[in-house]
């Protein structure tokens, strides 16, 4: 299956950024899984054939990382942290009941073809929000069973999540406002809180 022409331009802009082609590995690898779903023996080819690289150099790139899929999953993605701070306030229990929950085991998707789920012994980076899950690169802290249960069918009816980050809509200079707002990181993140004067 050959890839669109939008993500071949994509691939080909990467190869540009960068002073070598392998620094654009990973955004092209990204642009694949973005329109197939996955990362695909085929898209793996195509890229290395963009990038002017081996197709053995992409394929090892490829399985190096955990987020590129390497077949069709759910149209969502819930990854739990079971490392240390989450394990302490009883993620791997939670996991178990997520498990019995959606009637699959670790790495498995539900027969409905919503939900992949998985668990991480890698920290996710939230552990003030101990035990948590990444939805869709997005997080959810503080679970419990009745949070993990309203997600879980929250993700039931929704569509795959949009791959694209959204266009930001042109703003006349007339109206444009003085400083913009800064936005919350993509993933969940916090900004720090400001200290109190003393």
């Amino acid at each position: 299956m050959a890839l669109s022409q939008a993500t071949v331009e994509k691939i080909q802009d990467f190869a540009r950024r960068y002073p070598s082609a392998q620094s654009a590995i990973l955004p092209a690898l990204w642009a694949v899984q973005h329109e197939v779903g996955h990362v695909t023996s085929d898209g793996m080819r195509e890229v290395a054939q963009h990038l002017g690289l081996p197709a053995s150099l992409v394929e090892a790139t490829s399985s190096f990382y955990s987020m590129y899929l390497t077949k069709p999953e759910g149209r969502h993605d819930a990854v739990m942290c079971v490392n240390v701070a989450c394990a302490l306030r009883g993620a791997e229990e939670l996991f178990a009941y997520c498990e019995q929950r959606l009637g699959i085991r670790d790495g498995q998707t539900t027969s409905d073809g919503a939900i992949t789920l998985r668990s991480t012994i890698e920290c996710l980076g939230a552990c003030g929000g101990a035990p948590m899950m990444q939805i869709d690169h997005r997080f959810e802290e503080d679970l419990t069973p009745e949070r993990v249960n309203a997600i879980f069918e929250r993700l039931r009816t929704e569509p795959a999540p949009s791959h694209e980050p959204p266009q930001a809509a042109a703003v006349p200079a007339a109206t444009a406002p003085a400083a913009a707002t800064p936005k919350r990181p993509v993933g969940g993140s916090r900004p720090r809180a400001k200290k109190a004067d003393t």
